[in-house]
């Protein structure tokens, strides 16, 4: 029955729909206790109304808000989906700026420590995650072919490898191999015992993404390619993994992502990184919100890039898919 008066009312239905999303989205807000105040502000008459009945403040306030929401919904239908892309992200980074500036932060503070935060934190950063990327890669397609391999000694390898080093906490590789390995005699620096653990960590899930992205090419490229007498590490180099690059990309720059939030836990052994000299200088002047937040958007920038690069290598290996 409803069914049927949804098909024979379709405009009707979707404006119920939308108002019913509205009244969710209010009664949300409410329950979360959404403050009153802010319409105070923008309207003093009413500021001793929203004091003196603090639940009649909340209500007008979730309504409104879900009204304004129902509003700018509206209005980003107006444009093309470009420009809705922007807008949104417009409109969140605004928002984002306004939790951020309610925490009543010294911007002052933030302009003399951030050249710090960049030149020593940023640089630190990059570099070790640049270089923990370039290993985990090499490791995880050693590990991939090993893990395809028919020899059950390499494939008992390869397997005890990414069970271990998957099952185990980063954070407790960090401090195993920093403060281990000085157990047996070899003593490592804290920036190498980082990119060590992160390597290996890392290396250890990417395996299987190599190993995915390998075995989705269909056993007839292989054996078109030993038709034409390619040798095995030819097939593999010039046939096999340009193609298994479309699968692979994606979830790997992932990882690359989170290699290098990752990265901050590498601080726990005293490396001069991002989070490590956020934490210091903010406790130079009890100012640890800043430097907390000054760090997040810089990690958050550096993902952008990130995100950017990988977008362009999928464009390049995606026209492989051009017939």
């Amino acid at each position: 029955m409803i069914g049927r008066l949804i098909l024979s009312y379709p405009e009707a239905s979707r404006r119920i729909g939308g108002l019913l999303i509205l009244l969710v989205i209010a009664v949300a807000l409410y329950s979360l206790g959404i403050s009153g105040a802010w319409i105070g502000r923008l309207v003093p008459p009413a500021e001793t109304y929203l004091v003196d009945y603090p639940s009649a403040g909340r209500a007008i306030s979730a309504a409104l808000i879900a009204i304004i929401m129902a509003i700018n919904w509206k209005l980003l239908h107006l444009f093309n989906r470009r420009y809705q892309i922007i807008a949104v992200w417009l409109e969140l980074f605004g928002l984002l700026m306004v939790f951020f500036y309610s925490f009543d932060l010294s911007f002052a503070f933030i302009a003399k420590k951030i050249g710090f935060l960049i030149t020593q934190g940023v640089t630190t950063t990059l570099f070790i995650s640049a270089i923990s990327i370039v290993i985990a890669t090499a490791i995880a397609l050693a590990g991939a072919i090993a893990k395809l391999s028919r020899n059950g000694v390499i494939y008992g390898l390869a397997t005890f490898y990414t069970s271990l080093f998957r099952g185990l906490p980063l954070l407790m590789q960090i401090y195993i191999i920093y403060l281990g390995l000085p157990q047996v005699g070899y003593v490592i620096g804290a920036i190498p015992a980082g990119i060590l653990a992160l390597s290996l960590c890392y290396g250890a899930y990417m395996t299987e993404i190599f190993r995915a992205g390998i075995e989705s090419i269909s056993r007839g490229q292989t054996e078109g390619a030993t038709a034409l007498g390619l040798s095995p590490s030819q097939t593999m180099g010039l046939v096999i993994l340009p193609q298994a690059m479309r699968v692979i990309i994606p979830p790997t720059g992932n990882q690359f992502i989170a290699m290098l939030k990752d990265s901050s836990l590498v601080s726990v052994v005293g490396v001069w990184e991002i989070m490590y000299l956020a934490r210091t200088q903010g406790q130079t002047e009890f100012r640890h919100i800043e430097m907390l937040i000054t760090a997040s958007m810089i990690y958050w920038l550096l993902s952008i890039g990130l995100e950017f690069m990988q977008s362009r290598i999928e464009e390049r290996f995606g026209r492989f898919n051009v017939r």
